[in-house]
């Protein structure tokens, strides 16, 4: 009898200890609106030592999850979800340059999580192009820039938008 009241009673103290402690994990809670924040910008360098490419890294959260889309989401709105301008320092001041044809925009996967928390949190790195070459005005010339970006859900909610400090661009081969 006492065996069966002692596993009974530490049953019931596991149960309750185990209660309490997954009571007190807090779960992850975002507004239903997506925001980013700029974490890093890393520049690539060819052998020559001309920087060609730079690797923007920027977190994310957002409370209802419905970041990313499908691949069969191809029409506008849904073409793009991640958007990102270029500026470059023209006789010290920033325009925000447009190459016809070329775009820094991109897709992010869909990322809804299963189950009922749908909070999700992440990190995006997208590869970028720093050395414009395809404006002749501006090469080799400019060599300050700087990113501006911003995501859309699914809901066409829009982040707040980062901005990337400013980068100077090594766009002449190092001569040894």
């Amino acid at each position: 009898m006492q065996v069966k009241f002692f596993l009974k009673h530490k049953i019931f103290m596991f149960i309750t200890i185990l209660i309490i402690i997954t009571s007190c994990i807090k779960k992850e809670e975002y507004p239903d609106i997506p925001s980013i924040e700029f974490e890093n910008f890393i520049k690539l360098q060819t052998i020559e030592g001309v920087d060609s490419l730079g690797v923007l890294i920027i977190s994310y959260k957002d409370g209802d999850g419905n970041i990313g889309l499908n691949q069969e989401d191809t029409l506008p709105p849904f073409d793009y979800n991640f958007f990102i301008s270029y500026f470059e320092k023209r006789q010290g001041v920033f325009k925000k340059i447009d190459f016809q044809g070329v775009t820094f925009n991109s897709r992010l996967p869909y990322v809804l999580p299963e189950g009922e928390e749908k909070a999700v949190k992440g990190e995006i790195y997208d590869t970028l192009f720093i050395n414009n070459k395809y404006d002749p005005e501006a090469y080799p010339d400019f060599d300050t820039i700087y990113f501006e970006a911003y995501i859309l859900d699914r809901d066409l909610n829009k982040s707040n938008v980062i901005k990337t400090p400013e980068i100077i661009v090594n766009k002449k081969p190092i001569i040894n």
